[in-house]
């Protein structure tokens, strides 16, 4: 598991452990690990960036390292590393953003090894013209809002001419809570991130700010994470697996309430992903059941609602469901049948004229513009914007305001149970390809399959998600359909347990 924490546990757990310290050693830590970063990108310039010169790999004595410096300790953390680099070699200059208020010790380590500070910026533009490397070190974890117009003029230079960044614990103007970026920010090419992850690297927006992110370890502890991403082992510990006395009715039996005459596909893709989602068996209701045997004829059908299906572990009710008095009976049916739910796309504007009920066997699966109808449902006004800019927090007031569940889709997804003190998740296997006409449908039955083999809704929801990335990955680089996904899900599955 890979976890996050906010920046007042991040805050807290530093000040604990200076006063075991001696004075300056947690910032040398940081430095070190900086500093080895930034020379391990030197050594490797053209894989890193500085072939934009039709350079090949380069040796780091001589290289130019512009250092973007502002007040605290974040730019502190750059000083002392670049004083590192000067040691090895390495021109370095500190452009000087906060005056008097920079770091003096670290100023002072900088001058002694042989860098340059300047306040100029007709002279930091030139530097930041010749560099093979810029360090931002501009604002730390606890800054907010974007970037201010005295930094503007050194990121864009450094932008323009196309020169690796290596972000000091986080990409300046990114908020390290939240992930959001509120203005103008940072564009890292790397994160050397401090002790453990901040959210705002791991969930979009700032995810895509961040770049390839570095832990470096400074002897921290955090206590309980705000966030945290699955990794294989998480996963594959989690997957259902059929023991010697497994019938098919005890793995699990999903049932799936998706489709209409008009979008009979989206019945189709679901129960194709149910399939591959570890239950034991799954039955269909609704008006695609002729084309849902055709395509998968081990499922068993019924034309009529939930109700009239058989029995169940979980419900998957939502996708391509189109509305009226039909759909509707639908929603409720499934509801009723005292299992766990997962409901999606048409299934969430129903639910949401419905109004917030709390259940904590719910499972609901929103893209952003989804999320606003359930926010609105609940009384609460937000943009498709808002939604897209602040996940974490949005998901959350979802879980908290209908009592469950939520996957919240999108270019990170995430998932918040209705416990508002349990860590949200974040999954790190998306791709773009993955927005495509029937990829949520897939993710529903898949996730709906999970439910019923027995995983708890923030389990079954962070799997899926976790599968669903991974299948698409295993299509290939490039576009994807969504049953293509659907059938890759056995092959990302094996790739996870290590299964041959």
């Amino acid at each position: 598991m890979r976890y996050a924490h906010t920046v007042e546990r991040v805050r807290a757990a530093e000040e604990s452990l200076m006063r075991r310290l001696p004075e300056g050693a947690l910032m040398q830590r940081a430095a070190a690990g900086l500093a080895a970063t930034c020379l391990q990108l030197l050594a490797g310039g053209a894989e890193r960036g500085a072939g934009r010169r039709g350079r090949g790999s380069r040796r780091v004595y001589g290289s130019r390292v512009v250092l973007l410096v502002g007040s605290g300790d974040n730019g502190g953390d750059a000083l002392f590393a670049g004083a590192r680099l000067a040691a090895r070699g390495v021109r370095v200059t500190a452009v000087l953003l906060a005056g008097e208020r920079t770091h003096a010790a670290g100023s002072a380590a900088l001058l002694g090894a042989g860098g340059v500070l300047t306040q100029d910026q007709a002279a930091g533009l030139a530097q930041l013209g010749r560099a093979d490397l810029v360090v931002d070190g501009i604002v730390g974890i606890g800054g907010r809002g974007g970037l201010r117009d005295s930094a503007l003029p050194y990121v864009r230079a450094a932008e323009r001419a196309g020169v690796p960044v290596v972000a000091v614990d986080l990409p300046s103007g990114v908020d390290a809570d939240t992930g959001e970026v509120a203005g103008a920010a940072v564009r890292a090419t790397v994160t050397v991130t401090f002790g453990t992850h901040k959210p705002g690297l791991l969930v979009d927006p700032g995810a895509q700010y961040a770049g390839v992110v570095r832990l470096v370890e400074i002897g921290i502890e955090p206590g309980p994470a705000a966030v945290e991403a699955l990794q294989h082992a998480d996963v594959a510990g989690l997957l259902p697996r059929p023991t010697a006395e497994s019938d098919k009715y005890r793995r699990g039996v999903v049932g799936i309430a998706a489709g209409s005459d008009r979008y009979p596909g989206a019945a189709v893709l679901a129960v194709s992903s149910a399939l591959h989602g570890g239950a034991g068996a799954v039955r269909y209701a609704g008006p695609a059941a002729a084309e849902v045997v055709r395509a998968h004829p081990e499922v068993l059908v019924t034309q009529g609602g939930p109700k009239a299906a058989g029995r169940v572990q979980a419900w998957v009710v939502g996708p391509g469901l189109s509305d009226g008095p039909e759909a509707e009976r639908t929603l409720e049916e499934a509801l009723a049948a005292g299992v766990p739910v997962l409901v999606d796309a048409d299934g969430l504007r129903l639910l949401a004229r419905r109004g917030a009920a709390p259940r904590a066997e719910l499972l609901l699966t929103p893209h952003a513009g989804e999320a606003v109808a359930l926010l609105a449902g609940a009384g609460v006004e937000a943009t498709r914007e808002q939604v897209e800019g602040a996940r974490i927090g949005y998901a959350r007031r979802i879980a908290e305001l209908y009592g469950c569940t939520v996957l919240l889709k999108g270019s990170t997804t995430v998932v918040a149970g209705p416990d508002p003190a349990a860590p949200v998740r974040v999954n790190p296997t998306g791709t773009p390809w993955l927005a495509t006409a029937g990829s949520g449908d897939v993710l529903s039955g898949l996730a709906g399959s999970l439910l019923a083999a027995g995983l708890a809704p923030v389990d079954a929801g962070s799997v899926a998600a976790y599968l669903h990335g991974l299948a698409a990955r295993t299509v290939g680089e490039g576009p994807v359909t969504a049953a293509e996904v659907a059938a890759a899900l056995p092959a990302a599955w094996r790739g996870v347990t290590g299964a041959a």
